[in-house]
């Protein structure tokens, strides 16, 4: 099927999951508040009136105890999608995410599959503070037995949960909170690359700019910015966090012998500082300056809207390490 509309990021989702329920029955979603309130961020509106309370399953407020069951009902044959309202809530479900749905395959020597995709929402920006502003990304993306996704895009919004839902093993799909109400066209499905596959967003020469999810309209922002000083910045979306295409991090790195990691996560821990690690044991030899990150401050996001701004990564931060990366004034 073709979509050639413009659509936001949200009604991408939905989209997606529209069509996944309408073609296998075993697809459900369940999540607390997806049916009659249509989602905390109304990614679910109007389906419950579509597939019923069978298919889009209100769930009390137990993380565990839900994504424990979508778990239980991916073992049983089903493909659940279980939505985690924000993604400080999914550590209530850590035991279920990581000691059971990405240990299983391995602890049964290959006998079972958990089927599993688990929708959260992350990031900052909307001014929710300490504990709603998480962007825990690499925690997962740490875990063996998962597969860690960051779409950043309406294509990918629109087609990459298909993807997760036809891999039999668990997914785990982050969605930052600013990119719900982006608009974009939608190419056709065969237009958008396996998912586990990094893009190069904007084609340069002088340096890269390696980016995932939420980030990705700032640092193009900051790309063309830069392009205004004569500065060519190549931006690289990661969109797999586990497995990493080091592929496409290797050939860009290659091509342009300087990299930016921007990453709203920490600094220390920080995703960012494994693809530095990458950059370092497989394309040392290429770089012409150390490798730069941009990544938030080591502090809980702060409630204030200024203070939200200064704690995170933003586009004249980016601008400023990337001259410095490249020695102008």
């Amino acid at each position: 099927m073709t979509d050639n509309s413009t659509m936001s990021y949200r009604e991408a989702i939905r989209q997606a999951l529209r069509e996944a329920m309408n073609e296998d029955p075993r697809v459900f979603l369940m999540g607390e508040d997806v049916g009659h309130y249509g989602g905390c961020y109304g990614v679910s509106k109007g389906l419950l009136s579509e597939f019923s309370d069978e298919r889009i399953r209100d769930t009390p407020l137990s993380e565990s105890g839900f994504v424990g069951a979508g778990v239980g009902a991916a073992l049983g044959g089903m493909r659940p999608i279980v939505e985690v309202m924000t993604v400080n809530f999914s550590l209530l479900a850590l035991d279920q995410i990581v000691n059971n749905a990405a240990t299983i395959r391995h602890m049964s020597g290959g006998q079972f599959s958990v089927p599993l995709v688990i929708r959260m929402a992350s990031g900052a920006g909307r001014q929710l503070a300490a504990q709603h502003s998480h962007s825990l990304e690499c925690w997962y993306a740490h875990v063996p037995g998962l597969k860690v996704l960051a779409p950043a895009t309406v294509a990918d919004a629109r087609y990459m949960l298909q993807m997760a839902l036809d891999d039999p093993d668990p997914v785990v799909i982050f969605e930052h909170v600013m990119l719900y109400n982006n608009e974009e066209p939608v190419p056709a499905a065969d237009q958008c690359p396996p998912m586990e596959q990094a893009l190069v967003r904007r084609e340069g020469s002088d340096l890269s700019l390696i980016t995932y999810g939420g980030s990705l309209p700032k640092v193009l922002a900051a790309a063309e910015e830069l392009s205004h000083a004569g500065i060519s910045v190549e931006v690289l979306d990661l969109r797999s966090l586990r497995p990493l295409d080091t592929e496409s991090i290797v050939r860009s790195v290659s091509k342009t012998h300087r990299a930016l990691i921007i990453d709203e996560g920490w600094r220390t821990g920080s995703l960012a500082g494994e693809v530095s690690a990458i950059i370092m044991e497989q394309a040392f030899w290429e770089l012409d300056a150390p490798v730069g990150r941009v990544c938030s401050q080591e502090v809980p996001i702060p409630y204030p809207k200024h203070l939200e701004d200064a704690a995170l990564p933003q586009r004249s931060e980016i601008v400023r390490s990337a001259k410095q990366i490249l020695g102008v004034v």
